[in-house]
């Protein structure tokens, strides 16, 4: 029996964002239809359990001009759509969306927000591949990774947080620290410039 593992979604006036979350997939096929249908496949996990989906999305999309990034941790998605218009749902059909769907919400921006500059989104200098030309089936081993730089998921250690300067932090004595001749004042952090 195959699982279906978490994915998440945004959306964008010309644009559908999906997320396979999915760490290590092994087998990773993905496939696009202009009607909007969307299959995924994969291996994954300690078991090497199946993982599926076929999602019938809201609206028709555009192959040619979509793009994939099958990655260590997931499978992203730049679904075009076919017309320019916001989506009322991600799928076709009524009712609730199944529980493995998430609304992405580092992604998401509302329709009064848009203005269509996917540009300002930070995508971590994916190399995408497009759907189109690939006859609509791709697996992991056609992928070229080599434009994706991974140095930078080490290297996170204790100075993580040094290029980050923080205006509210100001430098307050602690009273022990205090000098003088024993008498310890107050300081109000909030009137000291």
């Amino acid at each position: 029996m195959s699982r279906h593992p978490e994915l998440k979604w945004a959306q964008r006036k010309d644009q559908v964002f999906l997320t396979v979350v999915l760490p290590d997939a092994k087998d990773a096929k993905v496939n696009l239809e202009p009607d909007g249908i969307f299959t995924f496949t994969a291996k994954g996990g300690a078991e090497n359990n199946s993982y599926e989906l076929k999602l019938e999305l809201f609206d028709k999309v555009n192959v040619e001009e979509s793009k994939i990034n099958i990655g260590v941790r997931n499978i992203f998605c730049i679904l075009e759509k076919s017309e320019k218009v916001w989506w009322k749902k991600l799928l076709l059909g009524e009712g609730k969306l199944p529980h493995y769907i998430k609304v992405d919400w580092d992604k998401w921006v509302d329709e009064d927000e848009d203005d269509n500059d996917v540009g300002n989104m930070d995508l971590g200098g994916m190399d995408f591949s497009k759907f189109g030309g690939m006859g609509g089936d791709m697996g992991v081993g056609n992928m070229d990774l080599g434009g994706m730089d991974f140095s930078k998921f080490g290297g996170m250690g204790g100075d993580a947080g040094d290029d980050f300067e923080d205006s509210d932090d100001e430098e307050v004595s602690k009273p022990m620290e205090a000098e003088g001749d024993g008498k310890h004042e107050a300081v109000d952090a909030s009137t000291s410039t």
